[in-house]
């Protein structure tokens, strides 16, 4: 019988959230609808924080809505942002399954509301499902350390503006929408915030953009870049 649209689940439900999270995407219904009766969901204000570095760490997040910065700071000041996750992407999964305190600040960067998911029902799941667990788990620890990788591989052999370029396209990549003028990146970003992703100085970021906007490859307009020639950013982003 075929299936009627009332028994689909709402796209940001918690088991369609679920359904779309890695970590939990090959689990089966029974299983995936028991863990989605075991979350909550939190609201955010922009500049809020959902945690700190070195706090305790028990829940995992789904973003339902709007956008969360990972980064951390300095003694003196200065951020690194490691990552920005919007809707359907997942974070604070490490903490979980190491027991060991946040290694990073969450902040929301937008109004934002996340399903959350407390380790001891995550836990009590994935021990039914071991084979399931152990696969899973390790592609997702694999994933994030090929992106640590990434990024240190990129600090010691790439210059800032190619950097910089790299970074855009991964943002289009990520969060981009089509436009007639090109890919826009739907996310507010400033000068510091794409100088704290790439570990350079806000100065050095404002000259290598002013140079890509004076190319015609990069615009920006209320607060959203757009990129109007990718085939230029990736061929700047080469060592």
């Amino acid at each position: 019988m075929p299936e009627t649209t009332a028994a689909r689940p709402a796209a940001h439900s918690p088991v369609a959230l679920l359904a779309a999270t890695p970590l939990f995407a090959v689990l089966p219904a029974e299983e995936l609808n028991q863990l989605a009766r075991t979350t909550r969901t939190r609201s955010y204000q922009r500049g809020e924080v959902i945690f700190r570095k070195d706090d305790a760490g028990y829940t995992l997040y789904i973003v339902v809505s709007g956008a969360v910065k990972i980064s951390v700071s300095s003694y003196e000041g200065d951020e690194i942002i490691l990552a920005i996750f919007t809707t359907g992407q997942f974070f604070g999964e490490m903490a979980l399954f190491d027991e060991e305190p946040r290694s990073a600040d969450a902040e929301a960067i937008e109004p934002t509301e996340v399903l959350t998911v407390q380790r001891d029902d995550l836990i009590q799941v994935l021990e039914r499902r071991p084979r399931i667990a152990i696969i899973q788990l390790l592609k997702v620890l694999g994933q994030r350390i090929r992106a640590t990788d990434e990024l240190l591989q990129d600090a010691a052999f790439l210059d800032i503006p190619a950097r910089l370029a790299k970074r855009l396209l991964d943002l289009a990549e990520q969060h981009g929408e089509a436009t007639p003028q090109g890919v826009r990146i739907n996310l507010r970003l400033t000068q510091q915030d794409l100088a704290s992703m790439i570990g350079a100085r806000r100065e050095n970021v404002n000259r290598a953009l002013a140079y890509y906007q004076s190319r015609g490859w990069l615009a920006k307009s209320r607060g959203y870049f757009t990129i109007m020639n990718q085939a230029a950013l990736r061929h700047r982003a080469l060592p």
